[in-house]
C-alpha cells in the first residue's frame, strides 16, 4: 500500500536565521563578567569599608591612649590654656571629626571644651570613642574628674573609600577582560572552526551521499570530545545508510499492519488509563477513612515545601493524634474503634475550606494537615476549630484521661517566609508539640501561637 506524502512535501524550508555559538559564548562571557565584576567590586569596597572604619577606630583609641593621662592632669590642675591647646591639637588628626571634653570637679559646674572640623555636619557611619578621665593624686586614691568624647569623620571615610575604589574597579577589570579573552580566543581556536565544519557536512547529508564520511582538518589527532564526535557522525551515516535500505524492505509489511496495531493500540491504551487511574486512585487513598494516606501526603508535602520556599510564603503542619486511642480500641472494640477514626476524620475534613489544604491519614490514629501560605494566627485558629469539631462529635470514651468523650490532641509547626529548613525539621518540630500537648494534659493544641508557647 503506497504511503502519501504529507502536506507541503517538496516545498522548499523556510530560511532559519543562524545564531553563531562563538557569539553566544561571547555574550554568555561577557555577561559572566560584568556580574563577578560587580560582586568583587561590591566585597572588595565592603572589605575596604570595614578597613577604614578599623583604621579610624585604632586612630581615635590611639588619641584616646596619648591624650588621657595629659588631660587628666591638666584639668587636676586647672590649667584651661593647656586643655584648650591639647583640644585644638586633637581635632588636627585627620580622623577626628569632633572632640568634646567635658570637665566635672567637685563643687564646681560641668566646664565643656569642644572643637570640630570645618564643615563637620555629625559622626554618621563613623566610629565614636568615650573616656572617662580619672586621677590619682595620691596612691590608692582615685577620682573621675571629666569625660574625653572622640568622633571620628565620616569625610575621611569617604575620600578613602573612593580613593581604594578606583583602583579595586580598574584591577577587577582588567582581570576578568583579560580572562574572557583568553577564554573565547581558545575556544574559537579549539572549538568553533571545526564545529562550522561539522555543520557544514551536516547541512549536506541527503541519502545519495551517505557514505561520504565527515573529516577534519586538524593538527592533533588526540582522541578527544570532538573525535568522538566525527566517529559518532561517521557511524550514524552508516547506520542511516543500512536502516534506510531495510526501511524499503519492511515498509510494505508494516503499512498492512499499521491500521490493524493502531485499533489495538487504542483499546488497550484506554484499558490501560481507566485501570491506571483506579490504581492510583487507591494506591494515595486510605480505604477506611477515605482521606488521602501517608504517600499522597509525602507527594503533596514536597511540592508544598517547595512552593513556599520559592515564593517565601509561609506552610503551617498540623499533627493530630487521638488522645487514648489504644484504650477506646480494649473497651469498645475494634469495629466501634474504625468507626471513631471515620467520623474524627470527617470532622477533620469538613473544617478545611481552601482548595489547597490537606488532611491525611499518616498513622493508626494520626493525622497531618498542610496549610500552605498559613501564618501563626491562622494555623492555631485552624487547629483549635479541628480540636473542638473532634469533641463536639461527642463520641463516648469513659476511659479517656483527657475528657468524657473522644478528644484530639494537636502539635503545630509553622515554616516562617524565607525560612531553608527541611521538612522533615518542620515535622520534628510538630511532633514535639504534639509530646508537649499529650504531657500537658491532651485536648489541646501546642505549637505556635497557642498561649504559653515556647519553642524547644
Amino acid at each position: 500500500m503506497a504511503v502519501a506524502p504529507p502536506p507541503g512535501a517538496g516545498l522548499p524550508a523556510a530560511p532559519v536565521r543562524q545564531r553563531s555559538l562563538g557569539w553566544r559564548l561571547v555574550w554568555a562571557t561577557l555577561v559572566f563578567c560584568v556580574l563577578f565584576i560587580l560582586a568583587s567590586v561590591m566585597a572588595l569596597t565592603w572589605s575596604a569599608w570595614n578597613a577604614g572604619l578599623a583604621r579610624m577606630d585604632a586612630d581615635l583609641a590611639q588619641i584616646e591612649q596619648v591624650y588621657g593621662d595629659i588631660l587628666s592632669k591638666a584639668i587636676w590642675e586647672l590649667d584651661r590654656e593647656a586643655l584648650k591647646t591639647y583640644v585644638r591639637s586633637a581635632e588636627g588628626v585627620a580622623s577626628v571629626g569632633k572632640i568634646v571634653l567635658t570637665v566635672r570637679l567637685a563643687n564646681q559646674p560641668p566646664e565643656i571644651f569642644e572643637s570640630a572640623h570645618v564643615g563637620w555636619s555629625g559622626p554618621g557611619w563613623a566610629p565614636m570613642r568615650r573616656l572617662r578621665l580619672a586621677y590619682a593624686p595620691f596612691p590608692g586614691g582615685r577620682e573621675e574628674i571629666g569625660e574625653l568624647v572622640l568622633y571620628g569623620d565620616e569625610q575621611v571615610l569617604w575620600r578613602r573609600l573612593r580613593s581604594q575604589l578606583a583602583t579595586i574597579v580598574v584591577a577587577q577589570l582588567l582581570q576578568s577582560l583579560m580572562l574572557a579573552g583568553l577564554i573565547m580566543l581558545m575556544f574559537n581556536r579549539m572549538v568553533t572552526v571545526h564545529v562550522r565544519r561539522i555543520a557544514s557536512h551536516l547541512e549536506g547529508v541527503r541519502p545519495g551521499n551517505l557514505g561520504t564520511h565527515l573529516r577534519l582538518e586538524r593538527g592533533s589527532q588526540s582522541q578527544d570530545e570532538l573525535a568522538q564526535l566525527v566517529s559518532g557522525v561517521n557511524q550514524l551515516q552508516s547506520s542511516l545508510a543500512n536502516h534506510l535500505e531495510r526501511q524499503q524492505r519492511y515498509e510494505h509489511e508494516l503499512a498492512e499492519h499499521r491500521d490493524r496495531l493502531a485499533h489495538l493500540v487504542d483499546e488497550r491504551t484506554a484499558e490501560l488509563q481507566a485501570a491506571n487511574a483506579r490504581l492510583q486512585s487507591l494506591a494515595r487513598t486510605d480505604p477506611l477513612t477515605g482521606l488521602p494516606n501517608r504517600r499522597h501526603f509525602d507527594e503533596v508535602r514536597i511540592i508544598e515545601m517547595r512552593r513556599a520556599q520559592r515564593e517565601q510564603q509561609s506552610l503551617a503542619l498540623l499533627i493530630c493524634d487521638i488522645d487514648c486511642f489504644k484504650d477506646f480500641n480494649d473497651h469498645y472494640g475494634h469495629p466501634m474503634g474504625d468507626q471513631c477514626l471515620v467520623t474524627v476524620a470527617q470532622a477533620l475534613q469538613m473544617q478545611l475550606g481552601r482548595a489547597g489544604d490537606l488532611v491525611a491519614r499518616i498513622g493508626g490514629e494520626e493525622f497531618g494537615v498542610l496549610l500552605p501560605a498559613t501564618g501563626r494566627s491562622a494555623a492555631y485558629k485552624m487547629a483549635e476549630r479541628m480540636r473542638a469539631a473532634v469533641a463536639a462529635c461527642a463520641i463516648e470514651h469513659l476511659y479517656s484521661q483527657a475528657a468524657q468523650v473522644v478528644t484530639i490532641s494537636i502539635g503545630l509547626a509553622v515554616l516562617e517566609p524565607g525560612a531553608k529548613e527541611e521538612f522533615e525539621a518542620l515535622f520534628q518540630e510538630a511532633d514535639q508539640a504534639l509530646y508537649r500537648a499529650k504531657a500537658a494534659g491532651r485536648n489541646q493544641v501546642a505549637g505556635p501561637g497557642a498561649p504559653c508557647f515556647a519553642r524547644p
